[in-house]
């Protein structure tokens, strides 16, 4: 799909729909002088590699109606007016409060929400048909100040050889802004709170075993200067990181970009995977983060979390 540079608003047919496209002229990078145009672009064009992971799962939308530098603030409902066709996920969130989000399954949701101003996509980690269930857990190895991103790739080995001693095959990713995510499929099967437990043990083992790289330390008063988190409150209910491929609101419009381990011990960067040079890596190497899809291979947690 060609979005056209010419004009400030279209309507073009995607996938059987027609999808209305609006300020496409607007400035979203002023820095790199990259238009709201080229990021629905970009997400046009890595949709065949994005959607899989996203699709059947609630989306919370980040929205940035003035641009990555702007003010944001995040929207659950999914907003009316809005086309027939858009899938909902209704989610409970207690005292009768059920939240109708947005799904993602196919082409034109993905640009009617990239339409809203939404730069990155934050996904449930759970299925809509059980949202409670997750089928990956995650850490989010954040940099604390001090730290550098050397560590950061230090501290994602570290959690990459705990995983492997525990038979347990680790993705990883940039998260596009400061830090490493590194994921392991699970089969679903535990809740969103066991996963978590699990999470919260393993990340306080880990920063016991190397306190002078890692901490669990989740207040950042108390947190000590220098260390990564090994952020496992990632994993709570309700809670999201930004997705595979995801374009990030940095002065560099950098993009959540799965990595092979090999790369990040020869000293990948956040920098060097950004909106302008993800589509050529993605047609030389695939989707990395197939494995994360696939039915085989997937963890058996309930063996450390036990069945609920």
């Amino acid at each position: 799909m060609q979005i056209p540079t010419d004009v400030d608003s279209v309507t073009l047919a995607a996938g059987g729909r027609s999808v209305r496209l609006t300020n496409l002229q607007k400035i979203f990078w002023a820095e790199r002088g990259i238009t709201k145009g080229a990021l629905l672009q970009y997400y046009a064009d890595v949709a065949p590699v994005l959607l899989p992971h996203i699709r059947d799962r609630a989306m919370v939308m980040k929205r940035y109606p003035h641009g990555a530098a702007g003010a944001f603030f995040f929207m659950k409902r999914a907003p009316v007016p809005r086309p027939a066709w858009i899938r909902t996920c209704a989610v409970d969130h207690g005292s009768s409060k059920i939240i109708d989000f947005p799904v993602i399954d196919d082409l034109p949701t993905l640009l009617w929400v990239v339409n809203l101003g939404c730069i990155d996509l934050n996904q449930w980690y759970a299925r809509c048909d059980d949202v409670d269930r997750p089928d990956y857990l995650h850490f989010d190895l954040d940099p604390g100040a001090g730290a550098s991103f050397d560590a950061v790739r230090d501290a994602a080995l570290v959690v990459r050889d705990a995983f492997e001693s525990l038979r347990m095959p680790s993705l990883v990713k940039t998260s596009g802004s400061k830090g490493l995510h590194v994921y392991v499929p699970i089969r679903r099967g535990p809740t969103q709170k066991a996963v978590w437990r699990f999470a919260k043990a393993l990340a306080v083992e880990l920063a016991s075993r190397h306190p002078a790289l890692l901490t669990s330390e989740y207040r950042v008063a108390k947190r000590p200067r220098g260390r990564i988190l090994v952020d496992y409150n990632q994993n709570a209910w309700g809670q999201t990181l930004a997705s595979v491929y995801s374009v990030r609101p940095t002065p560099l419009a950098t993009v959540s970009t799965p990595l092979e381990w090999r790369e990040v011990a020869a000293g990948a960067r956040i920098e060097d995977f950004r909106l302008d040079n993800v589509r050529a890596r993605i047609a030389q190497v695939g989707d990395l983060w197939k494995p994360l899809l696939a039915s085989r291979g997937r963890v058996d947690l309930s063996g450390f979390v036990g069945s609920e």
